[in-house]
């Protein structure tokens, strides 16, 4: 699970926004990945340097939880993310959906104000024609980070096939707390190319925000599920 909402989203941007997929009854799964730079929400987690996250699931029929670890680097000694989730993965009609919660924790970070948060969120996604998946999805939190109060997170996302080997993505989100409490609203996109060679999943990607003083990134992921 990526700390960017990604299961939400379609294709591999499907794959930053958040909550894991459906897996078989019972079946476990995990996953490892090196990437350039972790972005969540257009904002960089490791001042620009290259990390290795990764996680489990354990899913039953529509039901799963998981876990998953990053490190990160803020500036203020707070080295690791560790995010625990759960949720449930319904099929209404041509929707696929997802509900579920996320609680994000940061352990070693200063206590005040408190980084940890958690989020419920609801989404969902279905395939137009005959290749174009799209998806949509909005996350909650009561207090965000840095105890910042009530924030939401809303996120679009569209994927396309590009023949058998690779995939075309495109995701846009917005986010928006309470000003009162230092939350500054902003937009953030993505757009990516995803394929994979020898078991390996590749993921080359743009990111850019509204954000005053954000830089953009291109970043670059190889990943493997197990």
């Amino acid at each position: 699970m990526s700390k960017s909402f990604t299961r939400l989203a379609v294709l591999a941007a499907a794959a930053s926004i958040a909550a894991a997929p459906a897996l078989a009854e019972g079946e476990w799964s995990g996953n490892v990945t090196l990437t350039s730079d972790y972005v969540f929400r257009g904002i960089t987690q490791t001042d620009g340097a290259p990390m290795v996250q990764g996680g489990f699931d354990y899913a039953s029929d529509s039901f799963y939880v998981g876990t998953w670890a990053s490190g990160v680097d803020f500036g203020d000694g707070t080295s690791t993310e560790i995010d625990f989730y759960g949720g449930w993965t319904p099929t209404v009609g041509v929707f696929d959906l997802d509900i579920g919660a996320i609680y994000y924790y940061y352990p070693d970070a200063p206590d005040d104000p408190s980084q940890n948060f958690v989020e419920v969120y609801a989404g969902g996604s279905t395939t137009l024609g005959d290749f174009v998946e799209v998806g949509a999805s909005v996350a909650y939190s009561p207090d965000f980070y840095l105890e910042t109060g009530d924030a939401f997170y809303y996120s679009a996302s569209a994927g396309i096939p590009l023949g058998e080997q690779f995939g075309l993505d495109a995701s846009i989100g917005y986010s928006a707390g309470d000003e009162d409490e230092g939350f500054v609203d902003y937009s953030d996109w993505s757009i990516g190319l995803t394929t994979s060679v020898e078991g390996f999943d590749l993921d080359f990607r743009y990111i850019d925000t509204d954000l005053e003083g954000v830089d953009e990134s291109f970043v670059v992921s190889v990943s493997r599920a197990m």
